[in-house]
């Protein structure tokens, strides 16, 4: 192949080139001016630019972000059917149930010990021997001392009946019924009256007496309620009579023959009085006449005289010779002058006199105590939990003998506020000592008041422990469990899915910050939304949206956490899918995820897991739990 060249044609350098047709002229200095502002402008707009998409992107990044987007993937659980148990647990302190200390008086000798530390004793035997001789004397000074305060009390007491009988006596009454003769004419109203001063005689005379004497040979034929015939010469009457007594004494009369006594009652028709003179005839069993050895004097069935027991002035007076008075009826009335004050008197003295019985008593009863524990004895049977005193030796301050029933135990536990309604007597109690025994007990007493501390209210109360082996020790320290609250198949979630939120206000739902509606990193209870729990090792961490934390054990209220303040609050689940009757308007602070809808629930029992749903959700829903984040570094 031949190379080909291009001819060039020379021009010679003398003669122009004639000038083409585009070829513009040279650049004017206007020209040049106007060329470098254009430039210019270009250069500013494209600067402008820039810094406008620059803003935009850091405005979409920082301050209209997505959240929602960054949070992580959905995860969800299925409501499932379960059981649920609300347990109380804690720490307490085992003592024994019945214990008792014997503490015996410093500075006597221990003459015998017959326990140490360890033995088991039964109730009333003997631990020890005290020298006892300084405590009979302070029993025997004891005694005399009560015995003489109480001699004084009996003494004040006599004086005391003997003033209020004496205040008694100041009223004279007829001490039964009849009529007054004998009046004391001297007594009126004013005039000072003298113990031993006659008042009157108050005779009986409805009925009269007759006192006759009748021969021993008529021994026997006379009996008590036999009638008789009364004789009476002076009237020239009889009347019928009664034999009220037989007395069988032997009175010899002049004759010489010996004679018995009969008295006889009768009726007093209103014509007879004492003095007069009677005779009775009696009829034997054989008809046979039986007459007196001779007559007697008929005598007022009843007779007493009246006199002043205490000195005093007259104050009322109704007396009057012949006046017929009932039982009981006044008298006479005298003034007190000193009985009221000396009653008061003696009353005070009685009182102190009491209180010094009452002093010697307890001294007493003190000195025989002190005597007791001399020789003391065990006042329950147990096991010796310590014995501080020594054979041979002066018994020290505060040395005992400590003694325990360790074969019943109880353990002092507290209740919180939130549990104690699902807790009674009778309750089985899990508990392990600090070696890992295990025991069962049961609840025996529930506190009916609270005992506060550091903002928290508990319950105390007392658990029964059969112990019958010892291993359980006074004094350990033991944990204890049991349930106090159990709902067996029910619908069970995680505590994760369940959430306190704030309804939305009357026509509409909260604002959110920013333009693009962009949800702010807040709690969803009012509060800043805990951050996502870094990684060390950049690993994947599960994050959920105000979920609640610290749930009570036994809460059935509905309300699972505090709402924010200012607005109703409701308890809710996220459920995923298309909204049905269940859902409810949802607030944007919510953060719900999409392709879920909000269903208001009613929550029951709950444990450090999960929680009961008593209404609001259904058998397999899918629910919200939180979202699964990728954590970079330790910041997230």
């Amino acid at each position: 192949m031949t190379e080909q060249q291009t001819p060039v044609v020379q021009q010679d350098p003398q003669t122009p080139a004639a000038p083409s047709k585009n070829q513009k002229g040279p650049a004017t200095h206007e020209q040049k001016q106007k060329r470098r502002k254009l430039i210019r402008r270009i250069i500013a707009l494209v600067v402008a630019a820039a810094i406008i998409i620059t803003s935009v992107v850091l405005l979409r990044k920082f301050v209209f972000k997505d959240e929602t987007s960054e949070l992580g993937e959905v995860m969800t659980t299925a409501v499932y059917r379960g059981s649920i148990q609300s347990m109380v647990e804690g720490t307490g302190n085992a003592r024994a149930k019945t214990s008792a200390a014997v503490t015996p008086e410093a500075g006597y000798n221990v003459l015998e010990l017959f326990v140490q530390e360890g033995d088991t004793v039964t109730q009333g035997q003997l631990l020890y021997n005290l020298d006892d001789t300084a405590a009979q004397e302070a029993v025997r000074t004891a005694q005399d001392n009560v015995r003489k305060a109480q001699e004084t009390v009996s003494d004040y007491n006599k004086e005391l009946a003997k003033l209020q009988e004496n205040v008694a006596n100041l009223t004279i009454t007829a001490p039964h019924a009849g009529k007054l003769i004998d009046v004391n004419s001297d007594i009126k109203a004013g005039k000072d009256m003298s113990v031993g001063d006659a008042v009157a005689t108050v005779v009986n005379d409805t009925r009269l007496r007759l006192h006759l004497y009748y021969s021993w040979a008529y021994e026997g034929q006379i009996r008590v309620g036999q009638s008789a015939q009364i004789s009476l010469p002076a009237a020239m009457t009889s009347v019928p009579g009664t034999v009220e007594q037989v007395n069988y004494v032997k009175r010899v009369v002049p004759e010489g023959s010996v004679t018995f006594e009969v008295v006889f009652v009768l009726n007093n028709p209103g014509t007879l009085t004492e003095g007069m003179t009677a005779s009775a005839s009696l009829t034997s069993a054989d008809g046979a006449p039986i007459y007196p050895y001779q007559s007697g004097a008929l005598e007022y069935y009843e007779t007493t005289k009246l006199t002043v027991k205490v000195a005093g002035p007259v104050e009322q007076v109704k007396l009057m010779n012949y006046a017929d008075v009932s039982a009981g009826q006044l008298l006479v009335k005298l003034g007190d002058k000193d009985a009221s004050a000396d009653i008061a008197a003696k009353q005070n003295s009685l009182r102190e006199a009491q209180k010094g019985v009452d002093t010697a008593v307890k001294s007493l009863e003190e000195a025989q105590k002190k005597l007791e524990n001399y020789h003391a004895t065990a006042p329950i049977s147990g096991k010796v939990l310590s014995c501080s005193l020594v054979a041979g030796e002066p018994v020290g301050t505060g040395a005992s003998i400590q003694i325990a029933d360790t074969a019943t135990m109880v353990v002092d536990i507290n209740i919180d506020e939130r549990n104690v309604g699902y807790v009674s007597t009778g309750m089985l109690v899990d508990l392990q000592d600090q070696m890992g025994n295990s025991y069962m007990g049961t609840v025996e007493q529930i506190a009916l008041t609270a005992k506060a501390e550091n903002g928290v209210a508990n319950f105390p109360a007392t658990v029964l422990v059969e112990n019958p082996d010892g291993m359980l020790m006074t004094g350990t320290y033991v944990n204890y469990s049991f349930v106090a609250s159990q709902s067996d198949d029910c619908l069970v979630v995680p505590v994760q899915a369940v959430l306190n939120v704030t309804l939305p206000a009357a026509g509409g739902g909260s604002v959110p910050s920013g333009e693009d509606g962009a949800v702010p990193e807040e709690g969803l209870t009012g509060g800043e939304a805990e951050p996502a729990e870094p990684a060390a090792d950049g690993g994947v961490r599960a994050r959920s949206l105000g979920m609640i934390s610290g749930v009570s054990m036994g809460d059935s209220s509905g309300a699972m956490g505090g709402g924010a303040s200012g607005g109703d609050t409701a308890t809710v689940c996220f459920v995923q899918g298309e909204p049905d009757d269940r859902a409810i308007e949802a607030d944007p602070s919510w953060q719900m995820p999409e392709g879920f809808f909000a269903v208001r629930v009613e929550t029951g029992l709950n444990d450090e897991s999960n929680v009961e749903i008593k209404s609001g959700l259904n058998e397999g829903d899918m629910v919200f739990t939180g979202y699964m984040t990728q954590s970079a570094n330790n910041w997230g």
